[in-house]
């Protein structure tokens, strides 16, 4: 009996040692969290640190089980005596990410947070603090506006909206005219993403402010499509026939870009209308609708910019009469994580793609973001380096 007891303090005392050895492995939290720059007015939570950990917190009595969603990870929190759930994430990496609450099964946004339109809905956001947001910060330079714009389509008969960047100093010289950016935002995303999570105008101020970008204007539409009624919609858990995107996928804005929005831009605001002094870029989604339409329309825009959305091959160039003559600058850009996970879009390997289309004469520039992946700082970071590009002598 004296035996087994001994053995089995043995056994307690190494089951200990490991357990606390497993403990001290796991890195201690920094706890100098601080509530999010992108919570509702007085909201204490959600909160982040100086190592990019997220930490939510909800009062849910009668709940069972309450996580944090973000970056496609779930994390349990803790209930405490009150109610009250609280848990952290992982480090994650800086700039936005959308992010929800599980409670006992059900998705929701979270209460302490500002809502953000993204994955087809309104939701939470949280902004991790990145060791380069001095360049999309609020300072005390020339501010330019951001105008919401309703117009009516004649290509859908319908009411649509969009937001115009309008640059600092646009209503003192009514004289004066300017270039224009048509900026389009990612799947599952709206007119609203630049504007919000983009932080396009405290962009473009900054850099106008120092001399660093040319001023413009910037057109943020919706780009969402519809399935094109001459394709066969597959089945559920059918693969779509012929690839994906369907043929024909980009029509529709498309025509609604060249028939309703440039028009009426050029008629509300005092453009230089002329493909001279016209850029269409975008990211995912929307850097390869600017592909295909760019591609189609080399005499409307000279200036390209794809963020996360593919690139332009030579055998897109050769099948397009006038791009490469007419266009004055390819950008193509990505996280580095993307490319370190070949998560590149259509199209076959960007940075190759771009490499022979600049041997083969055309002015490219292939920018890669630092640390980040398929996510609003790889392209917030693609907008601060394309816009210094943009309409220069």
């Amino acid at each position: 009996m004296k035996r087994l007891i001994a053995a089995l303090m043995v056994l307690l005392f190494t089951y200990s040692g490991s357990l606390c050895l497993a403990q001290s492995d796991q890195p201690a939290v920094v706890e100098d969290f601080k509530p999010a720059s992108t919570n509702q007015p007085g909201r204490q939570f959600p909160q982040v640190n100086s190592e990019g950990r997220v930490r939510a917190s909800i009062s849910a009595p009668e709940a069972q089980r309450v996580q944090l969603d973000i970056s496609a990870v779930k994390y349990d929190l803790i209930k405490d005596k009150s109610g009250v759930w609280t848990g952290d994430s992982d480090p994650q990496d800086e700039g936005f990410h959308y992010y929800q609450l599980w409670i006992d099964g059900a998705a929701v946004p979270d209460p302490g947070s500002l809502y953000f339109y993204g994955a087809g809905r309104w939701g939470s956001g949280i902004d991790v603090p990145a060791k380069d947001q001095d360049f999309y910060a609020l300072k005390n330079v020339p501010h330019g506006q951001i105008r919401e714009h309703l117009y009516f389509s004649q290509s859908e008969n319908s009411m649509r909206r969009c937001f115009v960047y309008t640059p600092p100093g646009y209503d003192a010289d009514l004289t004066k005219r300017y270039p224009v950016l048509y900026l389009q935002h990612g799947g599952g995303e709206d007119e609203t993403g630049w504007p919000n999570q983009g932080r396009t105008n405290l962009i473009m101020d900054n850099l106008i402010a120092e001399g660093k970008a040319k001023s413009f204007i910037i057109v943020m539409d919706n780009g969402t499509w519809r399935w094109p009624e001459n394709v066969p919609r597959p089945k559920r858990g059918e693969r779509p026939k012929g690839g994906w995107p369907p043929k024909g996928w980009a029509d529709g804005f498309m025509k609604t870009l060249l028939k309703d929005i440039i028009p009426m831009v050029d008629t509300s605001y005092r453009t230089l209308a002329d493909q001279e002094h016209r850029a269409m870029a975008g990211l995912s989604m929307g850097g390869m609708q600017t592909r295909i339409i760019t591609l189609a329309h080399p005499d409307v825009f000279s200036h390209v910019g794809m963020f996360s959305g593919g690139s332009i091959s030579m055998e897109d160039v050769n099948n397009a009469p006038g791009f490469k003559d007419k266009i004055k600058l390819v950008f193509i850009s990505y996280g580095s994580r993307e490319l370190e996970n070949r998560r590149m879009g259509f199209g076959g390997d960007p940075r190759a793609n771009t490499d022979a289309i600049s041997e083969a004469g055309m002015n490219t520039h292939f920018y890669v973001s630092p640390m980040t992946a398929h996510e609003w700082q790889s392209w917030r970071r693609s907008l601060h380096e394309f816009a210094q590009l943009l309409f220069q002598d």
